[in-house]
């Protein structure tokens, strides 16, 4: 069986020989062994019970008490871990609510012209706007349209407008071209721009493969045209266009 020193020891489970010594002097955790130049060393029953004493302190109980606890004839180490488990589970809950709800705070406090919900559909009348966010949560769920909204409101709304724009400019030179070959080098410029656009603005959080998701985009806009419009109106001919466009981007990158 391996014998391990202090030193050793502190090294493994991530605590100082100060507190092994503490350990050792309120009868908390003994060495095995101690050698005739008065060297500590632990086998792995105090590795064990070791183990046992940090998730106590991890869970805040006193020293005094732990070595209670375990010093218990009634002790079983099995038992004792599934109720560690537990409990580490539980505060593993709370604190990434914790962690969630401070970058919430922190993007509040680091940009002071945060997004609201309203400002990421500008521009439309809001009962549309409530019908087209509904329709969205019965199609992809609740949660997957809150993060991507909480992904846009990440921004500043200067980066929006800036970025609503380049899409805007991109759409205007797709509609120009839409007369041309979707293949054209001109066109796959836009395509490429669009794409680079389209993964920042989702802040790179597409569960599915990227270009997958480029790809279900074009698809998107021939089932519903709503999002291609020329001259205020939904253009089908642009949807098409934009898809086929974007299929033969994708294509390409394969």
């Amino acid at each position: 069986m391996d014998n391990y020193s202090v030193k050793k020891l502190s090294k493994l489970a991530g605590v100082s020989v100060r507190t092994l010594h503490l350990y050792d002097k309120m009868g908390l955790l003994k060495p095995s062994v101690r050698t005739e130049a008065r060297y500590r060393l632990y086998g792995e029953k105090e590795l064990l019970r070791l183990q046992q004493i940090l998730f106590y302190r991890e869970l805040d109980f006193p020293l005094k008490e732990i070595g209670a606890i375990l010093d218990d004839p009634a002790f079983d180490l099995v038992q004792a871990l599934e109720g560690h488990r537990k409990a580490l589970l539980a505060r593993k809950e709370r604190i990434n609510t914790l962690i969630g709800t401070i970058e919430k705070t922190l993007v509040t406090l680091k940009n002071n012209t945060m997004l609201q919900v309203e400002d990421l559909y500008e521009g439309i009348p809001r009962e549309k706007m409530e019908a087209w966010r509904a329709e969205a949560i019965s199609k992809w769920g609740k949660e997957t349209i809150t993060e991507a909204e909480d992904t846009l409101r990440s921004f500043s709304k200067e980066d929006m407008e800036t970025m609503k724009k380049q899409l805007n400019d991109i759409t205007a030179q797709l509609t120009a071209l839409m007369n041309g070959d979707p293949k054209s080098a001109a066109v796959q410029e836009c395509i490429a721009r669009r794409y680079q656009l389209i993964l920042r603005l989702t802040g790179g959080k597409i569960a599915m493969d990227k270009l997958e998701y480029f790809r279900k985009l074009g698809e998107l806009y021939v089932a519903d045209n709503r999002y291609t419009t020329v001259n205020g109106l939904p253009s089908m001919e642009l949807a098409l266009f934009i898809k086929e466009a974007t299929d033969h981007y994708i294509k390409q990158q394969q």
